[in-house]
């Protein structure tokens, strides 16, 4: 029985597997450029974030109903439930299938069928986060918005993804005032390829909760101090900072030093579909590499918890970090 724990950094474009990327392709009339799935695999070797943000759009080009976001929302909730997770803060990025002429009701709808049976189908609990392409413009994000208010009921927040370098968060402070206004939470990816000053303007300027990745905070050691005593959570993606080239390699990763620090960090998979595993792999290599022992793994799923948005079920919440605190390593 794997560790309890929550995942909060998963874009569930992220989790389309060679296979069913195929199989969606042969259902919708889609020819994709690889000759099978192992000429897929062979594609996933990605120089950088721009490198693999490539791909991962042309591959989008499967996904076209309901029925199709349904059964990537299943599928890694499947894989998930099997490695632990009990909770699920899942990303989604409708800008880039709006661009291809795909609704936000296919998009929200389709995930939903997914998720809404999930705690009776996987025993895994769901939260559902728009995010914005930080690479579009500040326009586009706030007609996003708008576009979504008919489903802010299945819409717990917002955040934003995709390139990083050269797209301040402040670009975005519109947007996240208004999404404020109307009840939603907010995080944002900083401090992955951009400075440590982005995690400050993530902060600061569009009031998030929780940063995703911020691995560059440590860079900064009056951002960190900030970090501690606020509690703010980060959201580390160990095996996707070693594809993308973040770290040299995962025994580079600054996860244990973090930790050290004082630091609330998660840990997470991002794309697993791209990075070579999904979270429960993701906590084997970081015990494995990192030599992290029983008290930092037990952290890292306690933190997982601790920093979800489960207010809306304090009594849940409270159950799953029980189950962290009685599990029994094999």
């Amino acid at each position: 029985m794997p560790l309890p724990k929550a995942e909060l950094h998963l874009h569930v474009e992220g989790t389309l597997e060679p296979e069913l990327a195929f199989e969606l392709a042969a259902r919708n009339g889609v020819e994709l450029p690889y000759v099978d799935t192992d000429a897929l695999r062979e594609a996933y070797r990605f120089e950088d974030l721009q490198t693999f943000l490539n791909l991962y759009y042309e591959l989008m080009a499967v996904l076209r109903t309901e029925r199709d976001f349904e059964d990537l929302a299943d599928a890694y909730l499947a894989r998930a439930a099997a490695q632990g997770v009990r909770h699920a803060e899942i990303f989604f990025d409708p800008q880039a299938h709006l661009a291809r002429g795909v609704g936000m009701g296919t998009v929200v709808d389709g995930l939903w069928r997914a998720l809404g049976r999930s705690q009776e189908k996987h025993g895994v609990s769901t939260r559902l986060i728009m995010c914005f392409l930080r690479d579009e413009s500040a326009e586009s994000a706030m007609e996003t918005l708008e576009a979504a208010k008919p489903y802010l009921d299945r819409i717990a927040g917002i955040g934003l993804d995709s390139a990083e370098a050269g797209h301040p968060p402040a670009k975005f402070r519109e947007v996240y005032e208004a999404a404020a206004a109307l009840g939603l939470r907010r995080v944002a990816h900083a401090g992955e390829e951009g400075p440590p000053e982005y995690i400050a303007q993530a902060l600061d300027v569009l009031g998030v909760e929780r940063v995703d990745h911020g691995l560059r905070c440590m860079e900064d050691p009056e951002l960190v101090a900030r970090l501690v005593r606020d509690r703010i959570p980060l959201t580390l993606c160990p095996l996707s900072n070693v594809r993308l080239r973040a770290v040299g390699t995962l025994a580079d990763h600054p996860l244990p030093a973090m930790l050290d620090a004082g630091l609330l960090c998660t840990v997470n998979s991002d794309d697993p579909a791209y990075f070579g595993g999904y979270v429960g792999d993701t906590f084997d290599a970081v015990r494995d590499t990192l030599g992290l022992g029983e008290d930092r793994l037990r952290e890292l799923a306690r933190n997982s918890f601790l920093a979800s948005f489960l207010e809306y079920d304090e009594e849940l919440r409270r159950r799953y970090l029980a189950e962290v605190e009685a599990y029994e390593f094999p």
